[in-house]
């Protein structure tokens, strides 16, 4: 992996960070959950930045390779819903009245 932090940090699509990473994808994954995958991407690039302040460019690199694998495989094991990423699977629905609620007086 000969490529560079400032190449990196030009990628936008899902795939230009699979393909700069040469890992193997998907096509069908990617498309029905990019967003997501790419929402998990960037938390754990977070988390790398925050804990590893000390490492090389090249080592933050192989990190940010890990972690994109690890929200791709996420997505194959499991769906959008069961991993919550977005604000709209937190909310509560509004004018819903669940059955559980209803008295029997």
């Amino acid at each position: 992996m000969a490529q560079s932090f400032s190449e990196f940090k030009k990628l936008v699509d899902a795939e230009d960070y699979f393909k700069f990473f040469e890992l193997e994808y998907d096509q069908q994954v990617v498309h029905v959950n990019r967003l997501h995958i790419l929402q998990k991407f960037s938390k754990f690039i977070e988390e790398i930045d925050k804990n590893n302040s000390e490492l090389k460019d090249s080592e933050l690199l192989g990190k940010y390779r890990e972690a994109l694998e690890n929200a791709y495989q996420l997505f194959i094991e499991s769906t959008p819903q069961e991993q919550k990423l977005f604000k709209v699977f937190h909310q509560k629905p509004k004018n819903v009245v669940k059955l559980t609620e209803i008295d029997s007086d």
